[in-house]
C-alpha cells in the first residue's frame, strides 16, 4: 500500500487524458472504447471515482499498488513461426495482421484487435521532435504502406495493458524511421509541446531506454507527460524486422515509474516476423 496523496486523485483524472494523448483515438489501457465526441476523447468520470472512494470500505488514506508484473516467458516459444519479412520486403495489411503479436504466442498475454487512430494527431512545437509525436499518434514516419493495431492485456490480470502497432515501410523507410527517432529522443531529452484538435499537451522530458536487442534494430525510450501537474511516464519499445517495425507502448497511471514492457514481446514479434 502506499499513501494516497492529494495529487493521485488529478492522477486518475489524467489518466485518460495521458492515453489519449498517447494514440488519440484508441482504447485505452483499461480496454476498448469509442473516443466519444469526434476525435476528442470521452472526459473521465471523476464524479464516479469521488463516489467509489467514499463508499470504498477501506482507508480512505491508502491505495492499492498495481499487481506485480506475472513472470514471463524466458524464451519464445517454439511454435512460433517466421513470416518471412526479413528480406525487407513491404507486408500488405493482410500479411501485417497474420504477422502481428496473437493470444497464444506468448502464453502471459491475450490479444485484442484495437481500432486504428484519427486522422488529426499531435503537432510538435520542435521540428526536431516531430519523429516522437508522429509514434504519440500511432503513425510512424516515414509513412507506413500498412497498419494493424492490437491490445495486449495480462492473460490473468489484465495488466499490464499494453498496445501494439506494426507497420510495414520497406527496408530503408524503417531504418530511417529508428535513426531519426533515436535523433529526436537524444534533441528533445528536455521535453516538448504537441498542439492538435484544439488542444496542447506539454512532455516534460525524453530519455532513452536500455533494453535487449530483437530482430534487426532495437529502440526503447520514456516520454514523461506533463498533465495537470503530475507526471505521466509513457513508454515505447520499438523494434524493426527488415522493412517492418512493431512498436509496443504503455503508461504508468499509478504512479512515477518507469512502466515495464517484457521484452519477450518484442523478441516473439521479431521472430514471427523473420
Amino acid at each position: 500500500m502506499r499513501t494516497r496523496t492529494a495529487g493521485t486523485s488529478r492522477r486518475t483524472s489524467a489518466a485518460g487524458t495521458a492515453l489519449a494523448a498517447l494514440v488519440l483515438g484508441l482504447t485505452t489501457a483499461c480496454g476498448g472504447g469509442d473516443g466519444g465526441d469526434g476525435d476528442k476523447p470521452a472526459k473521465p468520470d471523476t464524479t464516479a471515482d469521488a463516489t467509489a472512494e467514499a463508499n470504498d470500505p477501506k482507508d480512505p488514506g491508502q491505495v492499492s499498488e498495481p499487481p506485480a508484473l506475472e513472470e514471463q516467458p524466458k524464451t519464445v516459444d517454439p511454435k512460433v513461426k517466421g513470416v518471412g519479412a526479413g528480406g525487407g520486403r513491404e507486408l500488405t495489411e493482410t500479411e501485417l495482421a497474420a504477422a502481428v503479436l496473437a493470444t497464444g504466442d506468448v502464453s502471459t498475454f491475450k490479444v485484442d484487435p484495437m481500432d486504428g487512430p484519427p486522422a488529426q494527431g499531435e503537432n510538435a512545437d520542435d521540428p526536431a521532435c516531430a519523429p516522437l509525436t508522429a509514434m504519440i499518434n500511432g503513425k510512424p514516419e516515414p509513412e507506413a504502406s500498412a497498419a494493424v493495431y492490437r491490445q495486449l492485456l495480462g492473460a490473468k490480470t489484465g495488466r499490464p495493458a499494453i498496445s501494439e502497432f506494426l507497420t510495414t515501410h520497406g527496408t530503408q523507410g524503417a531504418v530511417s524511421l529508428l535513426s531519426r527517432l533515436g535523433d529526436a529522443v537524444k534533441a528533445c531529452e528536455d521535453g516538448f509541446k504537441g498542439s492538435g484538435a484544439g488542444s496542447t499537451s506539454t512532455y516534460s522530458a525524453v530519455k532513452r531506454i536500455d533494453v535487449p536487442k530483437a530482430g534487426d534494430d532495437t529502440l526503447a525510450y520514456q516520454v514523461t507527460g506533463d498533465f495537470e501537474g503530475d507526471p505521466v511516464p509513457l513508454v515505447f519499445h520499438v523494434v524493426r524486422v527488415g522493412g517492418t517495425v512493431a512498436t509496443f507502448y504503455t503508461a504508468n497511471l499509478e504512479g512515477t515509474a518507469t512502466p515495464e514492457i517484457p521484452s519477450i514481446l518484442l523478441a516473439t514479434q521479431a521472430a514471427k516476423l523473420k
